[in-house]
């Protein structure tokens, strides 16, 4: 009896075998090809400012083979980075979306194969007596196991498959979205560490100041007795001491702010010994220190291999148009099987009796014959979205040929600018001297000097304002260029 049983079951799963061999016979989507690169062959980028960064269109090859932590200078960034990639919501739930899009794929490739389930069951009935033939009441008991597959498909025209296809696509397209979060994140945790040395100069800057009005001020106080200052002066110098106070509690809160946005990205609290402790002398310096060691350009067509949106992007064209072919099968015959293979008996003792073997054939095919144009419709939906992902897919690609030729264009006039500024800083620097000796002599009065002293401090604090904003657009290149290094999939 078990011998028998195993010959039913082998019996059905070489038919099923049979069945799926079948499958798959024409693929109705049309073949893919990626759409040509809406952009210029270089970056938009005048000849004088490639003079300024020093690059030429020979060179604009992106070659760093460095991993995303080896791109940025300090120790300490890698460190803060590390933890955000470790503890950032945000991530986490790209992270499981991925996750998710893995589990929808699976559910859709499990179509490809027949699902065989076996069941067994025992059923019982009492026909009263009036309805029974014999005039005398009956139990009817009915034993059964079974082993089948219900309603598989077979794949004839592709249906299936580009099902499978276009959730494998999505698939991609979820974890190159998890891919922009990631590079989001790093830019971000960056950009927040930057914008807090920044502010962390400045308050020294503000709280220098202030230490000096304030000694000032004393002197003014004596000078005021002792009859050698005005009242005028006096009101002054008091005005710029507050003014400067002022000044340096914003900065204090300010500093509050850059740590609580930095805590948010991290996920967690920033640990002491990671805090930015400014600039330091590296902006007055101009020894060429960068948050970021090194910032290939590449050339335009690198952002198609590297961006991880412009990739997302593509996956997503690609599942359209996958999706082309499932609604051109709707125009084809669907065929499915329904099969089962068992035993059947009236008693449990003979249930596995040579006798009890029962089967069942279902396979059933259905035919398009009128739908009133739906199926036309869908399918005029599917070539729409494919369209529509064509569009988006090259709207992609323009937006980061221009973001990437923003950055350059920013990237040399800060260059420029910093040049400038740092010499408004010595020029100013030495007007301050000459206007409190000609103060000294009386040629000048006491507003001249706040004057001058004025415009130093906002030349130091425009530096710095300054050169953060250098630092900013080399994470802004290191963004838009997709990373720091060729393999966007490797480990951190």
């Amino acid at each position: 009896m078990i011998n028998t049983m195993n010959k039913k079951a082998a019996s059905s799963a070489t038919l099923l075998v049979l069945c799926s061999m079948m499958t798959g016979c024409m693929n109705l989507a049309p073949n893919y090809e990626r759409p040509a690169a809406p952009i210029a062959s270089v970056y938009s980028l005048p000849d004088y400012y490639k003079q300024v960064l020093n690059i030429d269109d020979e060179s604009l090859g992106l070659k760093s083979d460095q991993k995303p932590l080896q791109t940025f200078s300090d120790e300490r960034l890698q460190k803060l980075i590390t933890i955000a990639l470790e503890n950032n919501r945000d991530l986490r739930t790209a992270a499981l979306n991925v996750t998710k899009a893995r589990a929808q794929y699976g559910i859709q490739d499990a179509q490809t194969l027949p699902t065989i389930d076996a069941a067994g069951g025992v059923s019982a009935s009492r026909v009263p007596a009036d309805f029974s033939a014999t005039r005398q009441e009956r139990i009817n008991r009915e034993h059964s196991v079974s082993l089948g597959t219900t309603a598989y498909e077979l794949d004839f025209f592709g249906r299936v498959q580009n099902l499978k296809a276009q959730a494998l696509e999505e698939m991609y397209g979820t974890e190159e979205a998890k891919q922009t979060v990631q590079l989001s994140l790093i830019t971000e945790v960056a950009n927040s560490w930057v914008t807090w040395a920044e502010d962390q100069d400045l308050l020294a800057v503000a709280e220098s100041l202030l230490d000096s009005q304030t000694e000032t001020l004393s002197l003014i106080h004596k000078r005021y007795d002792l009859g050698d200052a005005t009242a005028l002066e006096l009101r002054q110098q008091e005005i710029a001491v507050a003014t400067a106070r002022s000044e340096a509690e914003r900065l204090i809160g300010q500093n509050a702010q850059d740590r609580n946005a930095l805590t948010l990205l991290l996920g967690t609290q920033v640990p002491e010994a990671l805090i930015p402790t400014g600039f330091g002398q590296a902006v007055m310096t101009n020894d060429g220190t960068d948050v970021i060691t090194a910032i290939p350009v590449g050339l335009p067509s690198d952002l198609m291999l590297r961006r991880p949106d412009i990739l997302e992007s593509e996956h997503r064209l690609k599942a359209a148009n996958a999706n082309i072919g499932v609604a051109r099968a709707a125009f084809y015959p669907s065929i499915s099987l329904t099969a089962t293979g068992g035993l059947r008996s009236v008693s449990l003792n003979d249930l596995f009796d040579s006798t009890a073997k029962a089967w069942s054939f279902a396979p059933q095919i259905s035919l398009p014959i009128f739908d009133g144009g739906a199926n036309q419709a869908n399918l005029d939906i599917a070539q729409a979205d494919r369209d529509i992902a064509v569009a988006n897919y090259e709207k992609t690609i323009q937006t980061a040929f221009r973001e990437v030729s923003d950055a350059l264009a920013l990237r040399a006039s800060i260059t420029n600018r910093l040049d400038a500024q740092r010499a408004l800083i010595v020029a100013s620097e030495q007007a301050f001297s000459l206007t409190k000796a000609r103060y000294e002599h009386g040629v000048d009065s006491w507003l001249d000097v706040l004057d001058a002293e004025r415009v130093y401090t906002d030349a130091h604090t425009g530096l710095i304002t300054l050169y953060g904003e250098q630092q900013t657009n080399s994470l802004t290149l290191f963004k838009v260029l997709g990373g720091g290094w060729d393999d966007k999939t490797a480990e951190l």
